[in-house]
């Protein structure tokens, strides 16, 4: 347990790599509405629609929660850390290729582990790979994997600093209702959606466009 002269030593102002929960809680969900966006645009050139994504509201919470972990974890090309710990500190073709990789694997993983998970409770394919070339197993290929490890690094490298830029203009009492908004959203928004999937055995579509 902290003692108390402990807790005074804390910096609650800057708790994660430099920002606060608020802060990271904003970069989260503007992420997880790029998610969104990312994923329909997508479906709207390789199938002509446009749909909810699974979701209520249009943040894919696990696009937030998987940069933003990977910032807390790697750092960013420019200065790759582990566990605070900075490795690589030079913004050149290296750092970005090493990052890259570190993306690369880190998306094949999540995404097997993400589709088996979905088959295997939900009773049903959340997606499936195995139309396109070079897939490892049905739930991710070294296509899509290069596709979102490079869309990764590049919004490490050169816009998660400018965004956060922003965000930390943000008043710290307006950044802590919004942010906390949100995530309460998101969160609920997860949960539901995905306990909706689970009893029904199928997707969660609630609207498509053409």
């Amino acid at each position: 347990m902290l003692r108390e002269q402990g807790l005074k030593d804390i910096d609650f102002s800057s708790v994660l790599d430099g920002y606060t929960l608020a802060q990271l809680a904003l970069m989260t969900a503007v992420i997880s509405f790029l998610g969104f966006l990312l994923e329909n645009a997508w479906l709207l050139i390789t199938k002509g629609y446009v749909d909810n994504r699974n979701m209520t509201f249009p943040f894919l919470l696990g696009y937030g929660l998987f940069v933003v972990a990977m910032e807390l974890l790697a750092g960013r090309p420019q200065t790759i850390a582990v566990n605070g710990q900075v490795l690589y500190n030079q913004s050149h073709f290296m750092g970005y290729l090493a990052y890259f990789t570190m993306a690369f694997f880190a998306v094949s993983i999540g995404e097997i582990l993400l589709g088996t998970f979905v088959e295997k409770v939900f009773g049903f394919e959340y997606w499936n790979y195995t139309r396109l070339p070079s897939h490892i197993t049905k739930y991710t290929s070294i296509p899509t994997s290069i596709g979102f490890a490079l869309i990764i690094t590049l919004f490490m490298g050169y816009c998660f600093v400018p965004i956060m830029n922003i965000i930390s203009q943000i008043p710290d009492s307006t950044a802590e209702k919004v942010g906390f908004t949100l995530m309460t959203l998101m969160t609920a928004d997860f949960i539901i959606s995905f306990g909706r999937m689970y009893r029904l055995r199928t997707f969660n579509i609630r609207w498509k466009s053409r």
